[in-house]
Parts: C-alpha cells; structure tokens; sequence
C-alpha cells in the first residue's frame, strides 16, 4: 500500500511541478486545427468511399 501512495503522491508533484501546460490560445488553436483535419479526413473518405460504391455498383450491374 506503501508503494501506491508513493507512486500517486510522485505523480502529483510531477503534473503539477515538472509538465509544461499549454496556454489557452494554443490549446484552443491545436483544438481547431485538429477539428478541421478531422473534417477533411472524413469528407474525403466518404468521398473515396463513395466513389468505390458507385464503381462496384456499376461492375455488378454491368455482369
């Protein structure tokens, strides 16, 4: 029980003392930039995903 307390007490001291915490305007510019990296990862998906539907649509019509 000893070492617990140990670790939990050491880890506290450290996020507390030792991290380097971003700023508040670069939290919220890395959030942004994450949002919208997000956005066009999936529009492009479902676009490629879209176009894969119609292709295989179209084999399977064809034969």
């Amino acid at each position: 029980m000893q070492k617990l307390t140990t670790f939990i007490k050491e880890s506290w001291s450290e996020m507390r003392y030792k991290v380097t915490w971003p700023t508040y305007s670069k939290l919220q510019n890395s959030s942004i930039l994450v949002l919208v990296a997000s956005l066009i990862f999936s529009i492009l998906i479902g676009v490629i995903d879209l176009a894969f539907e119609n292709a295989m649509d179209w084999f399977y019509n064809a034969f």
